[in-house]
């Protein structure tokens, strides 16, 4: 069967090996669009199919995905849950193949997450300049990492977000948890933590862009302070103090990150004009660097010097008329 000649330049029109400037009709970014949101589907997919497997796949001892889960919950005094092993209640009969699959999509979305990341920053990379896309790179490497480093903070918090909880009843009550809900639960506390981690990247790139200078910061941190702590304590799904402090301080920590960074580079930029010095990081790739003309007309409107007539009596001269 004979390939598609259209198909095939519409392929090429979208590739930057082929197409340098990045410039595409309309018809091509939704040709991108669509293969990117099709190779991020793709990667999601392999990810949930991964985590679905590893739930009752033990990499190492204990290291199971559904041992890591429960873990929190079978951290609970011995009085506090049913006698005997450590185990979940199930209320119908799909809850378990329903929890198994979230869960799975989660850490396959996590693992993954360079792989579909990659393909939005694909997307979008063809219409940012050089210096941008070098920012936007950045910026998708540490998000990563910072929500990687959120989550794993709230792994470490839930335990004792439970005790505290569970503690209220005494020795009167047994807890007992539904699955779906407790890795509901579980779930939202990796989430919010890892999303609040995102914080200090965006105060950055708005400090970068010039729309919240330092001297604002510097002004608004005992408000910022005050917010972040209101923010945890309205975010955190459990009620108990101690998830709510962790997040609240630790927001306040990154985003006192955040602020002295933004103090070190409007201090350079500030230097930086202070100097006369033209900062051309700034200047866009289809921009043209100034010149100082003014020194230049200066220079223009200044009298040429008039050369010095060699002497009459120096050998070798010769009076032309």
């Amino acid at each position: 069967m004979a390939r598609d000649p259209h198909r095939r330049e519409s392929r090429r029109s979208r590739n930057r090996r082929h197409n340098p400037d990045g410039t595409m009709s309309l018809r091509d970014h939704l040709y991108d669009l669509r293969y990117r949101l099709t190779l991020a589907m793709a990667f999601l997919a392999i990810g949930a199919i991964f985590g679905y497997i590893w739930w009752s796949w033990e990499i190492w001892p204990g290291g199971s995905l559904g041992k890591i889960m429960i873990a929190p919950y079978c951290d609970l005094p011995a009085s506090a849950r049913p006698p005997g092993e450590c185990k979940l209640l199930q209320t119908n009969p799909f809850e378990s193949f329903l929890v198994r699959l979230k869960v799975g999509l989660g850490a396959g979305a996590v693992l993954t997450s360079p792989l579909w990341l990659y393909q939005i920053w694909a997307f979008i990379a063809p219409g940012l300049y050089a210096k941008e896309r070098k920012f936007a790179r950045r910026f998708v490497l540490f998000a990563s990492v910072l929500f990687v480093a959120g989550a794993f903070l709230a792994y470490y918090v839930v335990p004792q977000g439970l005790q505290v909880l569970v503690g209220f009843g005494g020795d009167v009550f047994t807890t007992f948890f539904k699955a779906d809900e407790y890795f509901s639960f579980i779930l939202a506390m990796l989430l919010i933590f890892g999303v609040s981690f995102e914080l200090p990247l965006v105060i950055i790139m708005l400090n970068q862009t010039g729309v919240l200078p330092y001297e604002k910061l510097r002004h608004w941190r005992r408000g910022f302070f005050f917010g972040l702590f209101v923010f945890a304590a309205i975010a955190t799904p459990g009620t108990d103090p101690f998830s709510m402090v962790a997040l609240a301080v630790a927001m306040v920590l990154l985003f006192e990150v955040a602020v002295q960074v933004s103090r070190v580079h409007d201090k350079r930029k500030a230097r930086l004009e202070a100097g006369g010095e033209e900062d051309y990081s700034k200047l866009d790739d289809d921009d043209v660097s100034p010149l100082n003309l003014d020194n230049r007309r200066a220079e223009d409107d200044q009298p040429s010097p008039t050369p010095a007539s060699p002497p009459k009596d120096k050998p070798g001269y010769d009076d032309v008329t």
